[in-house]
């Protein structure tokens, strides 16, 4: 009996949580406002847990911190003696390229902070448990969100701000509002698109574990692209990095909206585009929890 309890698909308990009738869950299910400050609350209280856990070896965490900084230092490094042999990479200056790059590693580093839970849920699938988040009155992804937050990114969120605020200073980009809000959306954008390469890696763990290191072509990978401006790369790979991955929406065409090589408002919110990028990829997530069967371990 307790084997057969086991065995409940993703998609019998997906049901069983909508109707209320799942395990644990008692009266009636809180709506409307108060159902997502009490989400918002959880998710705070998950976030505190985990940075009273990490501040506990405080040397330790502050070693890992200061890893990720110098590491993010290596690529800075390599792109500052480039250009001192070289004046401008087809086009693009020194200060323009920190600028790039600064906004992308931002971007990925946010991603890599709050979606972590995603980027090592194939461990819950491998380890059975994540049959305990089907069993809990709560939404799957706020558990899985929830489940990690990679706190030691902050030394590569430090160095892109310290790379930020040098290539506004080095360079010569006439920043009013509308580039400043550009920035912002460029950094959300950024942040929508690789957390849902983390939620997509994520969902292919439903169906195997095997092989799945090439999903970091798409994180890992794009990042270190994303350093120089995709348009150096040729038409080709912009057009892929345009309609099939929107990476050059948060990444190229908002930067040339800085540098003043393009004009038109649109640009301004173009980052938020890539935000439709995770509708998929959440299907793609629900399409996998409703197919998942228990390892039974």
């Amino acid at each position: 009996m307790e084997k057969a309890g086991m065995e409940k698909t993703g998609k019998e308990r997906a049901e069983m949580k909508e109707t209320g009738n799942d395990t644990g869950q008692t009266g009636k299910r809180k709506s409307g406002a108060d159902g997502k400050v009490s989400a918002a609350r959880l998710y705070r209280h998950y976030i505190s847990v985990i940075i009273r856990s990490k501040m506990q070896y405080k040397k330790s965490f502050f070693m890992y911190s200061l890893g990720n900084f110098l590491v993010s230092f290596n690529v800075f490094a390599g792109i500052f003696f480039m250009f001192r042999k070289f004046n401008n990479v087809k086009g693009f200056t020194y200060s323009e390229v920190l600028l790039c790059y600064s906004i992308v590693l931002m971007a990925f580093s946010l991603a890599e902070m709050f979606a972590r839970g995603f980027d090592t849920f194939p461990g819950m699938v491998r380890k059975g448990s994540f049959d305990r988040l089907l069993l809990r009155p709560r939404g799957i992804v706020l558990q899985v969100l929830g489940s990690q937050f990679e706190i030691t990114r902050f030394g590569r969120v430090l160095q892109a701000v310290l790379l930020l605020g040098y290539s506004i200073w080095k360079g010569d980009v006439r920043w009013d509002f509308g580039k400043a809000m550009t920035v912002v959306f460029m950094i959300a954008g950024g942040m929508a698109l690789f957390s849902g390469f983390f939620v997509i890696y994520a969902s292919l763990s439903f169906f195997t574990l095997e092989g799945l290191e090439f999903m970091n072509i798409f994180t890992n990978g794009l990042k270190e692209y994303g350093k120089y401006p995709m348009g150096i790369y040729g038409k080709g790979l912009l057009w892929i990095m345009t309609f099939l991955i929107p990476f050059a929406l948060v990444q190229y065409y908002p930067l040339l909206y800085l540098l003043d090589r393009r004009s038109g408002a649109g640009y301004i919110f173009l980052p938020l585009a890539a935000g439709l990028f995770l509708v998929p990829c959440y299907f793609l997530w629900r399409y996998g929890v409703r197919h998942y069967k228990s390892s039974g371990s």
